[in-house]
């Protein structure tokens, strides 16, 4: 088993915790993200921070004009992994940090990478309301919604996965967020989703222009 999420350890740190990953997002994810989608990338980032200090390692963003698989928290791991040795702490010394809920494909890569926790800002829900991108959702109920033993269709409201696993734990912070009653973390989420807003806009403005798979 893994060890508990560094969302949950200690209740007094998270407002802590959660300022400074609000920070990253906003000071070091957003303006490579800014960045990514005007070259027709998607909104979605990551990032690598130590567990103990909370330095930051690696942040990235989604680079999917170069490769469809460089997903923002698959590049993410990519840029981890080439890092120096020296410079690399192991995976489960780290926090790893996504502005959006994993999709299938990143849910694998930081179980295979060996993360044991994710937090992330923006729901699977959030991703195909908000900002009109559907197909986590849409993959994970057709690939992996399998039916139970004894049913004969996947029981209704079934998770899309287990957030709480072997491999990981994986914390909604907005949530985390709404739950601490703090108005000053509540308000960097609110704005925090106004810019994710704004690049969502300049990605379906101009997704068309850059020939890579919608999903």
């Amino acid at each position: 088993m893994t060890r508990p999420s560094p969302f949950a350890v200690d209740e007094a740190a998270v407002p802590a915790l959660l300022r400074r990953v609000l920070d990253v997002i906003a000071d070091d994810v957003v303006p490579l993200t800014r960045a990514g989608v005007s070259r027709g990338n998607k909104l979605f980032g990551a990032a690598i921070l130590r567990r103990d200090d909370l330095g930051l390692v690696v942040a990235e963003t989604n680079n999917e004009v170069e490769n469809p698989l460089w997903h923002g928290e698959i590049h993410a791991i990519k840029r981890f992994h080439e890092l120096p040795a020296s410079a690399r702490p192991p995976a489960s010394d780290c926090v790893f940090v996504a502005t959006h809920e994993p999709c299938s494909l990143c849910l694998s890569g930081i179980a295979w990478a060996g993360f044991d926790n994710v937090g992330y800002l923006f729901s699977h829900q959030d991703s195909a309301d908000a900002f009109a991108i559907p197909y986590d959702i849409a993959i994970l109920r057709s690939v992996y919604a399998v039916p139970d033993p004894d049913r004969d269709a996947p029981a209704p409201g079934r998770d899309l996965y287990n957030r709480v696993n072997d491999y990981f734990t994986s914390t909604d912070l907005a949530r985390l967020v709404a739950s601490s009653g703090d108005p000053a973390l509540g308000s960097r989420v609110a704005a925090l989703r106004v810019v994710y807003g704004e690049l969502s806009a300049a990605y379906q403005a101009g997704k068309g222009d850059a020939g890579i798979p919608h999903a």
